[in-house]
């Protein structure tokens, strides 16, 4: 679950209303600033390529994705 709140005169306002329970306790972490980002033409449609590849279910085990991401490849 992801809360949002603002800080306003030292306090912090939760955005919206929460369905936590009476004295739970939270750590806050702040949001990092968005930053203007784009993606190239290639990288846009291989985006879409691998997004209607798991659409089809053509997904790689999250065991081999980290495998590969370890050995540098």
């Amino acid at each position: 679950m992801t809360v949002r709140a603002h800080v306003k005169n030292g306090r912090l306002l939760v955005d919206e209303p929460t369905d936590l329970p009476e004295g739970t306790e939270l750590t806050l972490v702040p949001a990092e600033p968005e930053e203007d980002w784009a993606l190239t033409p290639e990288q846009a449609a291989e985006l879409r390529e691998s997004i209607a590849q798991a659409d089809r279910g053509e997904l790689i085990p999250s065991e081999d994705v980290l495998r590969e991401l370890r050995s540098g490849r």
